[in-house]
């Protein structure tokens, strides 16, 4: 896996009510015209190397990314222990909702398109604020992600949305295939040949990249070429 080259990001930090905020990483290259905000999965963080390489891929294809912690410091360590927060994905959507309207607010993002990039229960969480946004959210890409978590509100996305699971991830793969067919926005199931559940294996994150990049590319209004950049 090459690192392309990047584009300076800033911290920035979320309010959640009068205490708690949100750690993120906000990159903006030149012209853009649209934001993906990421969602990772139980686990990781802002920091994963996968998404990071991910984010770069579409900094140059002209896309503003957010890369975000959904949980707050104290959270991640006591979920750590307790498994308390992974699986609550009405509160990471809550969070994923919060961080947009926030994007909706600042004078440097609040004119960008906004999209969605979530891996394994961040997919689920993901769709389920696309579906509490459908104004605002203009596509959504899962990355080895459990968009079934996201229960009745697949039904409710309006968002195009691009599921990308490794021909090797044989459950998640069935996973993504029920959920898939719960879907009626405009859809599509990519299966990446000889990859498992995180790409690890020669190739296959930049084809993830790939693919997640032209998705993006098409439905947030890029100018024409800028998937060639």
């Amino acid at each position: 896996m090459t690192t392309p080259q990047t584009f300076p990001c800033e911290p920035v930090f979320i309010p959640l009510g009068s205490v708690a905020v949100l750690a993120g990483d906000l990159c903006i290259p030149p012209g853009a015209s649209g934001v993906v905000v990421f969602a990772h999965g139980s686990g990781s963080s802002r920091h994963s190397p996968r998404n990071r390489y991910v984010a770069q891929e579409l900094q140059h294809a002209g896309l503003a990314t957010l890369l975000l912690d959904l949980l707050t410091e104290a959270e991640e360590q006591r979920d750590i222990h307790t498994r308390q927060y992974r699986f609550d994905i009405g509160l990471l959507a809550e969070r994923l909702v919060a961080s947009s309207e926030w994007l909706a607010q600042q004078p440097t993002t609040r004119q960008l398109e906004q999209a969605y990039f979530g891996a394994s229960t961040g997919a689920a969480a993901a769709l389920m604020a696309a579906a509490r946004l459908p104004e605002r959210i203009r596509a959504v890409v899962s990355r080895g992600g459990r968009p079934d978590l996201a229960g009745d509100a697949l039904e409710k996305v309006r968002a195009p949305t691009l599921l990308l699971v490794g021909g090797w991830d044989e459950g998640v793969l069935q996973l993504n295939q029920q959920a898939f067919e719960r879907l009626s926005c405009e859809k599509k199931l990519v299966v990446v040949p000889g990859a498992t559940h995180l790409f690890e294996e020669p190739g296959k994150l930049e084809e993830v990249a790939r693919l997640a990049r032209g998705w993006f590319v098409k439905h947030l209004g890029l100018a024409k070429g800028a998937e060639h950049a």
